[in-house]
């Protein structure tokens, strides 16, 4: 029988601001370790430290713009664009638009603070 997920986990973010992730699949959510679906919605300047993780994530821009520094360069994704980081590949990713972002992160495996392996 298909798992209703009624509402997301709410986790906590790394960076400069509050950003608000909801998960709706993922370790915390659903106790999958094998993929993690996110929504992140995400205020205006908001940036993480870099991070080199064991997962692939797939980010989806729904509104605004994410910023994604990686070893060489940068993208800028807008709303309905896409963009995918491979594991081991060192991203920093930010919302630089006055009036934030709003996006959906799959992660495989599914996020966790054990692999996502940020900068010091």
């Amino acid at each position: 029988m298909p798992r209703f997920i009624e509402h997301p986990a709410i986790i906590s973010a790394a960076g400069n601001k509050t950003k608000r992730i909801e998960e709706y699949a993922g370790r915390v959510s659903s106790g999958q370790n094998g993929v993690s679906v996110a929504r992140m919605i995400s205020p205006a300047g908001w940036a993480e430290p870099g991070q080199r993780p064991d997962f692939e994530e797939i980010t989806l821009v729904l509104r605004g713009r994410v910023r994604v520094e990686y070893e060489g360069g940068e993208h800028e994704v807008a709303a309905g664009q896409a963009i995918v980081a491979s594991p081991g590949e060192w991203v920093r990713y930010s919302t630089p638009d006055p009036d934030g972002a709003e996006y959906i992160a799959v992660c495989v495996p599914a996020f966790s603070p054990a692999i996502v392996r940020r900068d010091a």
